[in-house]
């Protein structure tokens, strides 16, 4: 119903108007003259003139322009006020013959005689007969301040929420909730639904006339008599006067008060000094009602006593908080003013605390926990940086360095290690469910647990994994950070070419960043972590930004890393507890400063036994939970393994026998799908007896619907060893994609018995889920003809048999010659030139009537002619070619043999021991020779590789002679 508008908004109405009173200095009493300093205060001369003028707001200019002639009488406290009437709108009857008056409630604050508020009247009724009695020459109104509702906190109710409860009540519930003390209002003007009152004296309600609009029953109430000259009172006013007078210096609103109070009522007295004293302070409503109900006027003095100091201990709140202010900001920082002003009011109540020491909390909270362990270098640096981020401004650039800095060095753990684990049992266990084989690795692990062991501590290592692809370097990293009960942490640098990836970036450049290293033991919160730095031989060179092998020299340098230094930290870090392990592809690709300091392990690869383990145990395990799979569900044999690892995935790692067997496991998946096997049990059917199923087959080639269904080599119902064969023979006529089968049809179905359909891939229907073998046998010969011999040799694959075949070209006089093919390089070339010489020597001493090699002309030919090849290790090889051609005789069957030969016929050892020996086994070679230096490479040989084989170990040729030709 009522809105009240903030007298503010009406000061400009009357900041203009001229003095309205100038009492006479013969007839000013001593409060009046000291209450005329206070109007001074203003900056304006109110002796300027003695006219006042009163308006209203009607737009029409209806009411009349009142001058007021200012004149005041020293008289009695009753005079006094009954005087001070003659400058308010003269009316007729006067103000005190109103005995019943229209009720007008305030939500806010009770209006102040002598004070103008202006209000919003929502009700229509009510507005009504207000512009009725100002209508009827009677322009006043009770205005009563309304009680809070029950129950509720007035201070958690919103401007709204009164308003709301204001409409709500009607009659006799806003009778009750009114208090009984108001204030006489005088009508000044209405605009709309807008109302100015201008307080006149005090009411007390006595009684309800009527309920709409609400009109009661008031009494006139009057000051209680006081003695004008009683010490007390005048000691009690100078008090009040001179607390103004310290608060109006710092408020130029309650200076416009001052002058509009003085104009429009009169002077000064001591009930007029209380209630300008209560109106113009910040005290809550109920505060400011206690001073209206109060009659003595003693007593009304100490209340707005008391209520000023309140107001002038927040105004030194606030003048010591603007001046905090404005030594802080400058120039062009002072549009932050009213920010920084609401954080220091919250600062002052403690709601919240500066960003500063916010931060700095922090960072000490951070480093507590670890404090004692932190080196006292470190700790040093932190207090410093704490101290210099306290002297910074928060928007300075300077602030956000040393900001990321502390962030970064109060996270690193400091002296905080994760328990080892020096059990080498559970290690060993460890590593053997992650991965088979390996043993060099897990043995150099297990050392290193057992001398932490028995030291009671563990230092740092820098490992060095080589080997090809797929072999399992980067996972055993994990594995072995798992048996060590370290934190594990990995990056590559492949393709690294800026030396800050390692060290870090100063910090004067804009977003400069730690190096990996600092990354590292931020991110696992441990300072003796697992570091797998992978691809170590594939290093970026260095250019304008570094040469990253050689930061990498101080990092995984155990006299150096106790003391690493990054270039953003600038302190030095412990890093003699940190486990490096390295991987590369091939050694001799690092640096050798950097592989000096590196252990290095080779890993040569799997053989067949080891991938056939790996593949049954880890690979098809995890294959098959990836896909979903139940294991009743398929079976894949060993067959089918050795023939997806001799013919599809010859390659020393297993990563592309996992891809075989996923993409296996993925074609059977899609075939349950397709069944509707995949969410319960495959559809139980029972397997026809071989009539019902030539019947079927007959019915399938003869239907030409193209229906979708899977082949029988494909899908085997398996309930017997009998039945698993007869479907293995009518599979295998299956087995051509001309003749699709057919769904069984439901007569069939009746007829059927429960039993689980399982896939069985075996070697026969392998290429229907990976395709065509990719190598064939490397045995062309069972038994090698005359100039043609078997030899070994190392590929990136693992090992691989080759022949070296001789044939003669045409023979003459004088027409000795050697023509070679095979895309053989350099070295194996110059091996070709040697054997040649060798040969026409052993030829002229074991038959030296034979012109064999002086009057024919040779053609050498090693076969893949599209493979490239180079290397010493086949001289001996092509020596026995030779011979054998120039003999006219065969070499042994089964034989394979390796070795570089030189011009006296000295065999020099060659390496890829293991996997020659491995190729030589695949291809059915039962008898070998090896350099006699290569002994130890075969002893070291898992007997599994080393079983049926008869290996010879020769110093010179003539020892191979003896063998390959079955010389005793």
């Amino acid at each position: 119903m009522l809105k009240v508008v903030n007298s503010s908004c009406f000061r400009s109405r009357f900041h203009n108007l001229a003095p309205s009173l100038r009492p006479a200095a013969e007839s000013e009493s001593p409060l009046v003259r000291v209450l005329g300093s206070l109007r001074g205060l203003g900056g304006r001369n109110t002796r300027l003139s003695g006219r006042a003028f009163f308006c209203s707001d009607a737009s029409d200019g209806s009411q009349p322009v009142v001058e007021i002639d200012a004149k005041v009488e020293e008289a009695g406290a009753e005079d006094a006020e009954s005087k001070s009437t003659s400058a308010i709108i003269p009316t007729n009857p006067r103000p005190e013959d109103y005995m019943t008056v229209l009720a007008l409630p305030l939500p806010h604050r009770p209006l102040f005689p002598g004070f103008y508020m202006p209000i919003y009247v929502k009700d229509p009724k009510l507005l009504a007969a207000l512009q009725e009695s100002r209508r009827r020459q009677a322009p006043y109104a009770g205005t009563f301040l309304l009680k809070d509702e029950p129950g509720t906190d007035p201070s958690l109710v919103s401007g709204t929420e009164t308003e709301k409860n204001i409409s709500d009540l009607k009659g006799k519930e806003l009778y009750d909730r009114l208090h009984e003390v108001g204030t006489l209002a005088q009508i000044s003007s209405i605009q709309g639904d807008q109302v100015v009152l201008i307080g006149h004296r005090r009411l007390r309600i006595t009684e309800m006339v009527s309920e709409e609009p609400l009109t009661v029953k008031v009494d006139h109430l009057k000051d209680k008599p006081y003695n004008k000259d009683d010490d007390v009172i005048k000691a009690t006013s100078f008090e009040v006067i001179s607390t103004l007078r310290d608060v109006l210096k710092t408020s130029s609103l309650w200076r416009d008060h001052v002058q509009t109070y003085t104009q429009h009522i009169g002077d000064f007295n001591f009930p007029r000094l209380a209630d300008f004293g209560a109106a113009i302070s910040g005290a809550n409503k109920l505060q400011c009602q206690e001073v209206l109900e109060e009659l003595d006027v003693y007593k009304r003095l100490k209340l707005t006593l008391e209520l000023l100091k309140k107001e002038m201990e927040i105004n030194k709140i606030q003048e010591s908080i603007a001046k905090a202010i404005e030594e802080k900001i400058s120039g062009e920082q002072r549009r932050y003013l009213l920010n920084e002003q609401l954080k220091a009011i919250k600062k002052e109540l403690g709601l919240e605390t500066d960003d500063k020491t916010a931060l700095s909390a922090k960072f000490r909270e951070r480093l507590e926990p670890n404090k004692d362990k932190c080196p006292p270098h470190v700790a040093q640096v932190i207090e410093e940086e704490l101290t210099k981020l306290q002297l910074l401004e928060a928007s300075s650039s300077e602030f956000n360095v040393t900001r990321n800095y502390l962030d970064w060095l109060t996270a690193l753990p400091w002296g905080v290690y994760s328990d080892e684990n020096f059990d080498v049992l559970g290690a060993q266990k460890i590593l053997d469910e992650d991965h088979y084989g390996l043993t060099d690795v897990k043995e150099r692990i297990l050392e290193f647990i057992a001398v932490g062991k028995l030291r009671g501590t563990s230092q740092g290592k820098i490992i060095c994994l080589s080997g090809p692809p797929g072999v399992g370097k980067t996972s055993i990293g994990r594995s072995i950070a798992r048996a060590l009960n370290r934190k594990f942490f990995r990056f590559s640098v492949g393709g690294l070419a800026d030396v800050a990836e390692i060290k870090g970036h100063r910090r004067t450049y804009i977003g400069a960043m730690p190096g990996k290293m600092v990354q590292c033991l931020k991110n696992v919160g441990t300072a003796n972590p697992l570091v797998l730095i992978d691809e170590i031989d594939k290093l970026g060179r260095g250019g304008h930004a570094g040469d990253p092998a050689s930061a990498l020299l101080e990092l995984l340098d155990p006299e150096q890393n106790a003391n690493f230094l990054d270039h953003y930290l600038d302190v030095p870090i412990d890093l003699s507890k940190v486990l490096f392990v390295c991987t590369a592809n091939v050694v001799e690709m690092i640096p050798n400063p950097l592989l000096d300091r590196m252990e290095v392990i080779a890993i040569a690869g799997y053989i067949t036994d080891e991938k056939m383990h790996i593949a049954r145990d880890y690979l098809e395990k995890a294959t098959r939970e990836a896909c979903g799979i139940k294991p009743e569900q398929v079976e894949v044999t060993d067959a089918a393994l050795l023939g997806l690892i001799e013919n599809y995935c010859r390659e020393a790692g297993v990563r592309n026998l996992q891809k075989h067997i996923e993409k296996i496991y993925r074609k059977i998946a899609l075939q349950l799908v397709r069944q509707g096997a995949s969410d319960e049990p495959a559809p139980a059917e029972v397997v026809e007896s071989n009539e019902e199923k030539v019947e079927l087959l007959d019915e399938s080639s003869q239907n030409s619907s193209g229906s979708e269904i899977q082949s029988d080599s494909e899908l085997i119902k398996v309930s017997s060893q009998e039945q698993k064969a007869e479907l293995k023979m009518s599979g295998d006529l299956l087995a051509d994609d001309s003749h699709p089968n057919q769904p069984v049809d439901a007569k069939d179905e009746s007829e059927v018995t429960n039993e689980i359909e399982k896939v069985l891939v075996d070697s026969s229907n392998l290429s229907v889920y990976v395709g065509k073998p990719v190598f064939h046998a490397d045995r062309i010969y069972d038994q090698t003809p005359v100039g043609v011999v078997m030899g070994l040799a190392w590929t990136a694959m693992g090992g691989s048999t080759l022949y070296i075949e001789t044939t003669q070209v045409e023979q003459g006089d004088g027409k000795g010659a050697l023509h070679i093919t095979g895309q053989l390089g350099d070295v194996m070339k110059e091996s070709a030139q040697i054997a040649h010489t060798l040969s026409r020597a052993i030829l002229l001493e074991k038959e030296p009537d034979n012109p064999f090699f002086a009057n024919t002309k040779l053609h050498l030919h090693v076969p893949a002619g599209a493979t490239p090849k180079d290397g010493p290790s086949a001289g001996c090889t092509m020596i026995t070619s030779l011979l054998s051609l120039a003999m006219k005789k065969p070499v042994k069957k089964d034989l394979a043999m390796t070795g570089e030969v030189t011009l006296t016929g000295k065999i020099l050892p060659i390496g890829g021991v293991k996997e020659k020996t491995i190729a030589a086994r695949r291809s059915g070679v039962k008898t070998i020779i090896f350099p006699s230096a290569n002994r130890r490479d075969f002893d070291e040989l898992a007997s599994n590789v080393k079983e049926g084989l008869e290996v010879h170990f020769v110093d010179e040729y003539s020892q191979i002679f003896n063998l390959a030709f079955e010389e005793k």
